[in-house]
């Protein structure tokens, strides 16, 4: 019952929508979501903005990578060290 109400009135408002659409319209006029204004019009609050963005990405980025690099040295060494992957000199004689 509750879902035959709420289908009747979705049915309908998309057929109004569809008469007042233009032709050249993708997207029917009140099935259009805008990330600024509610449903009722009203305009939403502004974003909480971050103050220190490019900062705050470039503190994150740069230890990410050296603490990365770290690892992947340490990594390197050991397997180097218990023989567990030895490059082969054969492949450097590429003249």
């Amino acid at each position: 019952m509750v879902f035959a109400r709420v289908f009747r009135k979705a049915g309908s408002s998309v057929k109004v929508a569809t008469s007042l659409a233009t032709s050249r319209s993708l997207v029917p006029l009140p099935l259009l979501r805008r990330k600024y204004t509610y449903r009722s019009g009203a305009l939403k609050p502004m974003p909480e903005i971050t103050p220190f963005g490019l900062v705050g990405v470039i503190c994150t980025v740069i230890p990410g990578l050296l603490i990365g690099a770290t690892i992947s040295k340490n990594m390197a060494n050991f397997l180097e060290e218990n023989d567990l992957f030895v490059p082969s000199d054969d492949d450097d004689d590429d003249d």
